[in-house]
């Protein structure tokens, strides 16, 4: 069977990465969670007090981090420098730091050099924000994920509740419209849809539905470039 390349971008908490993970898993492609490369690179700054302002000190501190990916019981885990971080990636504290990191120039730089490493070989689903317009412009299926700014915010509180963590809906969602802005304005690789990108809205679609309809999309693009 022919393999693809997948982009998934979208705003935060859209629920890319869930879409990402259930159609990389039911085409058994290769899943790359790209948001979670870089909030590894914003916890090691945080762990080693970088100064994102200090380009030298970014630039050192990048010789510093390997990211890799492994699949421990079925989930996808982040290690940092071989440390397991999935748990530490996903605080309120990286949440509130990882947009400005990601806006680095050359953070951007090392994060969209290893992520075209890692899709050479097609078959890869990867989610985040400039996939289909920056790190795969050639994607045979690009899709722009959107939801309520409300509902995400809701989905996020009861995803870090869950994690046993302590937070609360009003910071959630300043959080998300935060990065939102930082995402979308950012001179390096802002948030924006891909002219060939297919937009979905998930606000009132459950998992299942939101699966079918990127299932459907996936397997278009198969038969096409089968048929080519």
């Amino acid at each position: 069977m022919e393999r693809i390349t997948i982009a998934i971008d979208g705003y935060s908490s859209c629920g890319k990465s869930t879409l990402a993970k259930a159609l990389a898993k039911a085409l058994d492609y290769v899943y790359v969670d790209s948001g979670a490369m870089y909030r590894a690179v914003t916890l090691y700054f945080l762990n080693h007090q970088v100064d994102i302002r200090d380009e030298e000190a970014v630039k050192l501190a990048l010789k510093n981090i390997s990211i890799s990916f492994k699949n421990i019981k079925g989930k996808n885990t982040t290690f940092l420098n071989q440390q397991n971080v999935e748990h530490e990636i996903r605080t309120m504290q990286v949440s509130n730091f990882v947009s400005p990191v990601a806006a680095i120039p050359i953070v951007r730089r090392k994060v969209v050099r290893q992520q075209r490493e890692m899709g050479k070989e097609k078959g890869i689903v990867m989610d985040g924000r400039d996939i289909g317009t920056v790190v795969f412009k050639d994607a045979e299926l690009k899709i722009f994920l959107v939801a309520d700014p409300d509902i995400r915010a809701e989905r996020r509180y009861r995803e870090l509740l869950a994690k046993g963590l302590d937070v609360e809906r009003k910071a959630i969602k300043a959080n998300l419209l935060e990065r939102d802005h930082i995402d979308s304005t950012r001179a390096d690789s802002p948030l924006r849809q891909a002219e060939d990108a297919i937009v979905i809205d998930n606000s009132f679609l459950n998992e299942q539905e939101q699966l079918s309809k990127a299932l459907i999309l996936a397997q278009e693009r198969i038969n096409s470039k089968a048929r080519l």
